[in-house]
């Protein structure tokens, strides 16, 4: 707890080679944490080894946000740098020349939350091009890349967070959402966003709709199905990788980090995405890179979960790891959030030090707020701060000013 905090603080004195200021800040700081507090920092130089500060910093805490560096992480390791989140369309007629399409045509999706309706207008454009007239079959909508489970909730045993998304499908189609506007008072409106239940079907449908809709006659109807071994692949839309991991660490886009925890798990697995899938291939690759699991608990992608633990040891053993391989550590540092400029961190740390110089991922739920992320000192140095706070007092605005504080005190000192 954090009124024991001089014990913990008297057993760190020793290392930090005479920045007593810098010692003195942080004991302030955390003195003035409300009574049951709970804290778990850690702030170390992982070329030179050594430990700048050290809170609890095994202590299981729930991340928040921060889960979504797991997710992140494994992501840019495991899967190619030039790799493209798909979907597709395919034909199961190799001759297009009559202007037909004698069968059913496809629609799979690959976790992409990026395809929207300008996407499914472009390849309705790519059959009219091909002078397309007629599709005897039907329109078959393929999620078979990702399981059944289309909410965390499905996966999560007792699970009752109360930020809600949209169905986690493979195929995804305008967020696998719908609006409408809704007439409140006689002359007042509000938009309404409602989430669609069958994300194969009602992408399938909308691709009839704007097919027939652009002459081109569809026989068949449409459903969802799988699309068969040999089927021709005749249009796609995608995301890259590094572009799709940015919208999660700078944005903290909780829908993007789910699609993304799956796609992982699809690859590794090389079966369907699913939470379990992915969530081995990211406890493998700890193991792999003997990073510190104790307390380790990991049920989703992106940290909405409460059943989420860990603690600032391990995220920073696992900065720690992707620091020390420069490819990796290019790519991943420039899907953080910069201090004062852009994402979670754009509006904090603005006129310090630490502002540009700070890159890293916020996290935020009731009770919760997290900061873990890379520090370049004035001396050239870099660090990596872990901190993850829970409370019962105060608000979320006091503990985000109390880490900018932590990290502000850092870059000034040293």
């Amino acid at each position: 707890m954090i009124k024991h905090f001089l014990f913990f603080l008297t057993l760190t004195t020793a290392i930090f080679g005479g920045k007593g200021e810098f010692r003195d800040s942080l004991n302030s700081i955390i003195a003035s944490f409300p009574s049951g507090t709970r804290a778990s920092i850690l702030i170390i130089n992982p070329l030179s080894q050594d430990t700048l500060y050290a809170f609890n910093p095994k202590q299981p805490l729930i991340p928040a946000s921060n889960t979504k560096l797991f997710t992140t992480a494994v992501a840019l390791e495991l899967l190619s740098p030039d790799f493209k989140v798909y979907t597709k369309l395919f034909i199961d007629d190799k001759n297009l020349q009559d202007g037909a399409i004698n069968g059913n045509l496809y629609l799979k999706g690959y976790g992409n939350p990026a395809f929207y309706e300008k996407d499914m207008d472009a390849f309705v454009d790519e059959l009219k091009r091909r002078r397309i007239k007629r599709i005897t079959g039907a329109i078959i909508g393929d999620e078979s890349y990702f399981d059944s489970e289309y909410t965390r909730e499905g996966s999560i045993e007792e699970e009752n967070a109360s930020v809600k998304l949209p169905p986690i499908s493979a195929l995804i189609y305008n967020h696998n959402s719908t609006t409408s506007r809704v007439r409140v008072r006689r002359k007042r409106y509000k938009t309404v966003t409602t989430f669609v239940k069958d994300p194969a079907n009602f992408a399938a449908n909308q691709l009839r709709r704007k097919l027939m809709s652009a002459g081109i006659t569809v026989e068949g109807d449409y459903r969802s199905g799988i699309t068969p071994r040999g089927a021709v692949e005749i249009a796609s839309s995608h995301i890259n990788l590094i572009d799709f991991v940015s919208r999660v660490n700078k944005r903290s886009d909780n829908y993007y980090a789910e699609c993304l925890f799956k796609i992982v798990g699809a690859e590794t697995s090389g079966i369907e995405g699913s939470a379990i899938t992915a969530s081995q291939a990211i406890m493998e690759f700890l193991k792999d890179h003997d990073i510190n699991r104790d307390g380790l608990r990991l049920v989703d992608g992106s940290g909405i979960s409460r059943f989420n633990q860990t603690s600032a040891a391990t995220l920073s053993e696992l900065l720690e790891t992707i620091y020390l391989d420069i490819d990796l550590f290019e790519r991943y540092n420039s899907t953080l959030s910069v201090a004062g400029y852009d994402g979670t961190l754009g509006g904090r740390m603005r006129g310090t030090s630490a502002e540009y110089n700070f890159k890293g991922k916020t996290g935020t739920l009731n009770g919760v707020s997290s900061l873990t992320g890379f520090l370049k000192l004035r001396n050239g140095d870099d660090v990596i701060v872990s901190i993850l706070i829970e409370f019962s007092e105060k608000h979320q605005g006091y503990f985000r000013a109390m880490q900018d504080r932590i990290v502000s005190a850092l870059s000034e000192i040293f």
